[in-house]
């Protein structure tokens, strides 16, 4: 197995490895490159669902996505799904999944399945990284801050995605909700600090009033998104990426209208988190 930077400063490329038959050792190397790199990339995989299914129980435990239609025999295994007629796709803005859960999801495993013949890359971007260059005045300022977030006005009776193309793909209106997370946080494994919030699903910064928030979670984003600190992964037949939601963001571009895509989707649990 060999693990090389995919960017400066966003991912890692995966090759010498079949994630269908990896094996115990390469499992162990395999965490390490996830927790160094937040985002892991793999070409001319050749993933079965049940395949797909059997890798992530070998890393973790499963969580059953809220809102998403899951594939014929694998409830684990949710659909990203965008039909040639539709005009929106799921995930087209800045996001981390599943940070609205009391316990936000370690990771996300996306297979590829159906492909438009041009566009659907995903871009990502490296939150350790984004931490790091931070001045030291904006560390200091969010260093005890804590964030809400939600997913009520995504998957809500009356939620973004409710109001568009997306609807009838959609479940779990009924599941909606808030939590509050350390803005700063030390990953679980790595230890390093990521800035914890993102363009999707955070609302304000606990106790202050929304505009004010609404600045400062502004700036920065604008910071996070700078080319430095983000990649685009452009997918082909047998590709697998394997992300970290608690140190990167990713969207996928919504640039393939009349074309299909679909993906398979497996998240996998994570931890409490802790301010940094």
């Amino acid at each position: 197995m060999h693990v090389a930077p995919y960017s400066s400063g966003c991912g890692g490329i995966v090759s010498g490895i079949q994630l269908a038959s990896i094996t115990s050792d390469q499992l162990i190397d395999l965490r390490l490159a996830f927790s160094t790199y937040g985002v892991l990339f793999f070409r001319d995989q050749n993933l079965s669902p049940k395949q797909h299914l059997e890798f992530a129980q070998r890393y973790g435990k499963i969580v059953i996505n809220k809102f998403f239609k899951t594939i014929e025999h694998h409830p684990q295994i949710a659909e990203v799904r965008k039909e040639k007629t539709q005009q929106t796709n799921i995930g087209g803005g800045w996001h981390s999944d599943h940070s609205y859960d009391e316990i936000p999801a370690m990771g996300s495993i996306l297979v590829a399945r159906t492909l438009p013949k041009t566009g659907g890359d995903t871009q990502f971007a490296n939150l350790y990284a984004a931490y790091d260059a931070l001045t030291p005045e904006l560390k200091k300022t969010i260093s005890s801050l804590r964030a809400v977030h939600s997913n009520t006005h995504l998957y809500g009776e009356n939620g973004l995605y409710r109001m568009t193309d997306l609807a009838e793909q959609l479940g779990g209106m009924d599941r909606v909700g808030d939590a509050t997370h350390p803005v700063v946080i030390n990953h679980p494994e790595s230890g390093r600090k990521a800035l914890y919030i993102n363009p999707g699903h955070t609302i304000t910064f606990e106790g202050w009033d929304f505009n004010e928030s609404r600045r400062l979670l502004d700036e920065l984003y604008a910071h996070v998104t700078q080319p430095q600190f983000t990649c685009s992964f452009n997918w082909l037949p047998g590709s697998v990426t394997f992300w970290d939601n608690r140190c990167t963001w990713h969207q996928a571009n919504n640039d393939y209208q009349g074309q299909a895509r679909l993906m398979h989707r497996i998240t996998l649990a994570g931890t409490p988190l802790s301010a940094a």
